[in-house]
Protein backbone atom coordinates (compact mmCIF):
# COMPACT_ATOMS: atom_id res chain seq x y z
CA UNK A 1 0.00 0.00 0.00
CA UNK A 2 2.80 2.37 0.80
CA UNK A 3 4.41 1.73 -2.68
CA UNK A 4 0.82 2.49 -4.24
CA UNK A 5 0.65 5.61 -2.45
CA UNK A 6 4.53 6.27 -3.36
CA UNK A 7 4.17 6.33 -6.67
CA UNK A 8 0.79 8.06 -6.69
CA UNK A 9 2.41 11.22 -5.75
CA UNK A 10 5.47 11.02 -8.17
CA UNK A 11 2.66 10.73 -10.71
CA UNK A 12 0.96 13.58 -9.41
CA UNK A 13 4.13 15.56 -9.20
CA UNK A 14 5.68 14.78 -12.70
CA UNK A 15 2.06 15.72 -14.18
CA UNK A 16 2.25 19.42 -12.00
CA UNK A 17 5.83 20.15 -13.13
CA UNK A 18 4.73 19.45 -17.05
CA UNK A 19 1.95 21.32 -16.56
CA UNK A 20 3.92 24.43 -15.20
CA UNK A 21 6.28 24.78 -18.13
CA UNK A 22 5.97 27.94 -20.13
CA UNK A 23 8.46 30.00 -22.17
CA UNK A 24 9.74 32.92 -20.89
CA UNK A 25 12.29 35.92 -22.67
CA UNK A 26 14.97 37.31 -20.90
CA UNK A 27 16.63 40.85 -21.24
CA UNK A 28 18.16 43.69 -19.44
CA UNK A 29 15.81 46.18 -18.76
CA UNK A 30 17.54 48.86 -19.48
CA UNK A 31 19.30 49.91 -23.03
CA UNK A 32 21.52 52.08 -24.76
CA UNK A 33 21.63 53.65 -28.22
CA UNK A 34 24.25 51.72 -30.68
CA UNK A 35 25.13 48.92 -27.95
CA UNK A 36 23.64 45.60 -28.76
CA UNK A 37 20.97 44.05 -26.38
CA UNK A 38 21.13 40.21 -26.07
CA UNK A 39 17.57 38.62 -25.30
CA UNK A 40 17.27 34.65 -24.29
CA UNK A 41 14.28 32.72 -24.57
CA UNK A 42 14.01 29.91 -22.01
CA UNK A 43 11.86 26.80 -21.46
CA UNK A 44 11.03 25.03 -18.18
CA UNK A 45 9.99 26.34 -14.49
CA UNK A 46 11.93 29.23 -13.17
CA UNK A 47 11.18 29.19 -9.69
CA UNK A 48 12.53 25.28 -9.55
CA UNK A 49 15.59 26.51 -11.14
CA UNK A 50 14.67 24.44 -14.24
CA UNK A 51 15.80 25.43 -17.66
CA UNK A 52 15.30 22.71 -20.61
CA UNK A 53 18.33 22.15 -22.58
CA UNK A 54 18.36 23.23 -26.06
CA UNK A 55 18.06 20.11 -28.10
CA UNK A 56 16.36 17.82 -25.78
CA UNK A 57 13.16 16.34 -26.51
CA UNK A 58 11.42 18.92 -23.78
CA UNK A 59 12.51 22.51 -26.07
CA UNK A 60 12.96 20.79 -29.67
CA UNK A 61 8.55 20.28 -28.77
CA UNK A 62 8.10 24.17 -28.47
CA UNK A 63 11.48 25.40 -30.37
CA UNK A 64 9.02 26.73 -33.63
CA UNK A 65 8.61 30.21 -31.73
CA UNK A 66 8.82 33.79 -34.01
CA UNK A 67 10.92 36.15 -31.68
CA UNK A 68 10.74 40.02 -32.74
CA UNK A 69 10.98 43.15 -31.08
CA UNK A 70 9.13 47.05 -31.82
CA UNK A 71 10.60 49.95 -32.02
CA UNK A 72 9.32 52.97 -29.73
CA UNK A 73 7.59 54.46 -32.89
CA UNK A 74 6.44 51.03 -33.73
CA UNK A 75 9.03 49.36 -35.99
CA UNK A 76 8.80 45.55 -35.93
CA UNK A 77 12.10 43.83 -36.44
CA UNK A 78 12.01 40.16 -36.73
CA UNK A 79 14.83 38.46 -34.44
CA UNK A 80 17.32 35.71 -35.56
CA UNK A 81 18.57 32.79 -32.74
CA UNK A 82 21.41 30.82 -32.00
CA UNK A 83 21.15 28.05 -30.01
CA UNK A 84 22.80 27.83 -26.43
CA UNK A 85 22.67 25.05 -23.90
CA UNK A 86 20.11 26.06 -22.53
CA UNK A 87 18.77 28.93 -24.07
CA UNK A 88 18.08 30.68 -27.66
CA UNK A 89 20.03 33.93 -28.10
CA UNK A 90 19.34 36.96 -30.24
CA UNK A 91 20.62 40.76 -30.48
CA UNK A 92 19.55 43.80 -31.55
CA UNK A 93 20.48 47.25 -31.75
CA UNK A 94 18.19 50.33 -30.49
CA UNK A 95 18.39 53.21 -32.86
CA UNK A 96 16.02 55.75 -30.24
CA UNK A 97 14.91 56.28 -26.71
CA UNK A 98 12.03 55.22 -25.93
CA UNK A 99 10.05 51.83 -24.95
CA UNK A 100 10.87 49.02 -26.90
CA UNK A 101 8.58 45.81 -26.43
CA UNK A 102 10.33 42.17 -26.99
CA UNK A 103 7.70 39.55 -28.30
CA UNK A 104 7.84 35.83 -28.75
CA UNK A 105 5.14 34.23 -29.98
CA UNK A 106 4.49 30.23 -30.44
CA UNK A 107 1.18 28.91 -31.81
CA UNK A 108 3.00 25.72 -33.62
CA UNK A 109 2.94 23.29 -30.83
CA UNK A 110 1.44 19.67 -31.43
CA UNK A 111 -1.58 18.48 -29.64
CA UNK A 112 -1.30 17.20 -26.50
CA UNK A 113 -3.57 14.26 -25.20
CA UNK A 114 -3.80 14.31 -21.25
CA UNK A 115 -6.81 12.50 -20.79
CA UNK A 116 -5.03 10.19 -18.42
CA UNK A 117 -4.61 13.05 -16.43
CA UNK A 118 -8.00 14.40 -16.48
CA UNK A 119 -7.26 17.29 -18.32
CA UNK A 120 -8.28 16.58 -21.58
CA UNK A 121 -6.77 16.81 -25.30
CA UNK A 122 -5.31 20.42 -26.25
CA UNK A 123 -2.95 22.41 -27.95
CA UNK A 124 -0.91 24.63 -26.65
CA UNK A 125 -0.39 28.40 -27.56
CA UNK A 126 2.75 30.25 -26.06
CA UNK A 127 3.55 34.28 -25.65
CA UNK A 128 5.97 35.84 -23.83
CA UNK A 129 6.95 39.84 -23.50
CA UNK A 130 9.92 41.82 -22.03
CA UNK A 131 10.58 45.28 -21.60
CA UNK A 132 13.70 48.01 -22.82
CA UNK A 133 13.71 50.95 -21.90
CA UNK A 134 16.20 53.72 -23.56
CA UNK A 135 16.91 56.70 -22.22
CA UNK A 136 14.67 58.33 -19.31
CA UNK A 137 11.22 58.36 -19.82
CA UNK A 138 9.41 55.43 -19.51
CA UNK A 139 6.29 54.20 -21.56
CA UNK A 140 4.44 50.82 -21.77
CA UNK A 141 4.60 47.89 -23.78
CA UNK A 142 2.85 47.18 -27.05
CA UNK A 143 0.04 44.03 -27.31
CA UNK A 144 0.30 42.16 -30.31
CA UNK A 145 -1.63 38.90 -29.66
CA UNK A 146 -4.80 38.67 -31.93
CA UNK A 147 -5.37 35.02 -31.14
CA UNK A 148 -4.33 34.56 -27.62
CA UNK A 149 -3.58 36.04 -24.92
CA UNK A 150 -0.77 38.64 -23.56
CA UNK A 151 0.24 40.74 -20.88
CA UNK A 152 1.28 44.81 -21.35
CA UNK A 153 3.64 46.27 -19.30
CA UNK A 154 2.47 49.86 -18.38
CA UNK A 155 4.16 52.90 -17.01
CA UNK A 156 4.47 53.16 -12.72
CA UNK A 157 6.97 54.42 -10.39
CA UNK A 158 9.82 52.55 -8.20
CA UNK A 159 9.44 49.22 -7.43
CA UNK A 160 5.89 48.49 -8.11
CA UNK A 161 4.65 46.54 -11.23
CA UNK A 162 1.39 47.94 -12.97
CA UNK A 163 -0.01 45.17 -15.84
CA UNK A 164 -3.27 44.78 -18.22
CA UNK A 165 -4.23 41.27 -19.36
CA UNK A 166 -5.50 41.35 -22.79
CA UNK A 167 -7.11 38.26 -24.71
CA UNK A 168 -7.52 39.07 -28.29
CA UNK A 169 -7.06 42.37 -27.73
CA UNK A 170 -9.86 42.98 -25.43
CA UNK A 171 -9.11 42.93 -21.26
CA UNK A 172 -9.74 39.96 -19.37
CA UNK A 173 -11.06 40.75 -16.57
CA UNK A 174 -11.06 38.32 -12.97
CA UNK A 175 -8.33 36.18 -14.51
CA UNK A 176 -5.93 34.24 -11.96
CA UNK A 177 -1.93 35.31 -12.57
CA UNK A 178 1.16 34.26 -10.77
CA UNK A 179 4.32 35.72 -9.87
CA UNK A 180 7.19 33.68 -9.38
CA UNK A 181 10.88 33.90 -8.21
CA UNK A 182 13.51 31.58 -7.27
CA UNK A 183 13.49 28.77 -4.70
CA UNK A 184 9.77 27.99 -5.32
CA UNK A 185 8.47 31.36 -4.15
CA UNK A 186 4.83 32.66 -5.76
CA UNK A 187 2.10 34.71 -5.33
CA UNK A 188 -1.47 34.48 -6.67
CA UNK A 189 -3.00 38.03 -8.09
CA UNK A 190 -6.81 37.96 -9.99
CA UNK A 191 -7.38 40.97 -12.74
CA UNK A 192 -9.67 43.58 -12.04
CA UNK A 193 -12.98 44.24 -14.60
CA UNK A 194 -10.49 46.12 -16.48
CA UNK A 195 -7.51 43.32 -16.56
CA UNK A 196 -5.70 45.22 -14.69
CA UNK A 197 -3.25 44.31 -12.02
CA UNK A 198 -0.26 45.45 -10.17
CA UNK A 199 2.13 44.27 -7.38
CA UNK A 200 5.11 45.62 -5.64
CA UNK A 201 8.78 43.73 -5.77
CA UNK A 202 10.31 43.70 -2.27
CA UNK A 203 13.62 41.78 -3.77
CA UNK A 204 15.96 43.06 -5.90
CA UNK A 205 15.48 39.48 -7.94
CA UNK A 206 14.29 38.36 -11.52
CA UNK A 207 10.42 37.69 -11.33
CA UNK A 208 8.18 35.98 -14.11
CA UNK A 209 5.06 36.64 -14.33
CA UNK A 210 2.26 34.00 -15.82
CA UNK A 211 -1.45 33.98 -16.35
CA UNK A 212 -3.37 31.51 -18.51
CA UNK A 213 -6.44 31.08 -20.30
CA UNK A 214 -8.40 28.11 -21.50
CA UNK A 215 -10.02 28.58 -25.13
CA UNK A 216 -12.69 26.19 -24.86
CA UNK A 217 -13.48 25.64 -28.61
CA UNK A 218 -12.29 22.10 -30.32
CA UNK A 219 -10.24 22.36 -33.27
CA UNK A 220 -7.32 20.32 -35.43
CA UNK A 221 -4.04 20.99 -36.21
CA UNK A 222 -1.76 18.99 -38.24
CA UNK A 223 -4.14 16.12 -38.53
CA UNK A 224 -4.89 15.71 -34.70
CA UNK A 225 -8.30 16.61 -33.00
CA UNK A 226 -8.53 18.92 -30.09
CA UNK A 227 -10.84 19.70 -27.51
CA UNK A 228 -9.55 23.36 -26.29
CA UNK A 229 -6.41 25.48 -26.69
CA UNK A 230 -5.03 26.37 -23.72
CA UNK A 231 -2.73 29.78 -23.67
CA UNK A 232 -0.19 30.72 -22.04
CA UNK A 233 1.31 34.26 -21.45
CA UNK A 234 4.43 35.34 -18.75
CA UNK A 235 6.55 38.64 -18.41
CA UNK A 236 9.85 38.35 -16.83
CA UNK A 237 11.33 41.07 -15.24
CA UNK A 238 15.24 41.20 -13.71
CA UNK A 239 16.53 43.81 -11.33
Amino acid sequence: MRKIITSIAILLAVTSSSMAHYMWVETSSAGSINQAQDIRVYFGEYTYGLEEKVGDEAFTKVQDFSLWVVSPSGKKTTLKTKEQETYYLASFVPKENGTYTVILDNNNIGVIDYTQYDFGIFKTHYHSVAQIQVGETSGETIAQNEEGITVKRLAADGKEVKLQVLYKNAPLAKNELQVFVADQWSKTLHTDENGMVSFDRPWETKYIIETTKKEEVPGQYKGKDYQFIWHCATVCILP
